[in-house]
């Protein structure tokens, strides 16, 4: 356990604070836009090469990067997983969503990724992705639906989750490589994220 105060991290490292949410049954699903002009397509066994366009595009961002450094052969055996779903947002300018469910637990589904490109964010795709998240994790027989985000995404990313009927269960200190520094994400992406250069 850390005691109180402050903690040095190792040269090229960040940290995050991590929260993790759930929803023990299906909640009543927010208003959102008639006839939007967005599509959802589930991605039946995509390429890990598609695969990972789509996660740059969307968690570039907030530094993204678990994917990145997962072994191909790894990726490929949880894309192909029964239990695995991953859908795409779609809108007619180019941009983009992400919306990756996992079953293969017991009871439960894990909202593993979520999030849509930065012109997206406020205009109501966000919350239409939801209700289906929801309405897909729910269409089984789970008792639980579950998320985390963290500090390097977007700042209103808790309440969005706790608007949705998700509610805080745990909090963790995650510390990793940053990803800007080792050539997986561009120096100047997660602007709200110091980059601290390797001396």
């Amino acid at each position: 356990m850390l005691k109180d105060g402050y903690h040095d991290l190792p040269e090229g490292k960040i940290a995050a604070i991590v929260t993790s949410l759930e929803m023990t049954e299906p909640p009543t699903l927010r208003p959102e836009l008639e006839n939007p002009s967005w599509t959802l397509l589930r991605l039946s066994a995509p390429t890990i090469e598609e695969y990972l366009a789509l996660y740059r595009a969307v968690g570039t961002d907030w530094l993204w990067f678990t994917r990145l450094v997962t072994p191909p052969d790894r990726l490929r055996v949880d894309l192909d997983g029964p239990g695995v779903e991953v859908y795409r947002l779609e809108t007619s300018d180019g941009d983009v969503g992400m919306l990756e469910l996992d079953f293969r637990e017991p009871d439960t589904c894990e909202l593993v990724y979520f999030g849509v490109t930065a012109r997206l964010i406020g205009g109501g795709a966000a919350r239409w992705m939801m209700n289906r998240a929801i309405e897909r994790a729910w269409s089984r027989p789970i008792k639980r639906f579950w998320v985390h985000t963290c500090t390097l995404d977007h700042q209103g990313a808790p309440q969005f989750y706790v608007r949705s009927g998700f509610r805080p269960f745990r909090r963790q200190l995650e510390i990793a490589d940053d990803p800007r520094l080792n050539g997986l994400a561009p120096l100047d992406s997660a602007g709200h994220v110091p980059v601290i250069p390797l001396t």
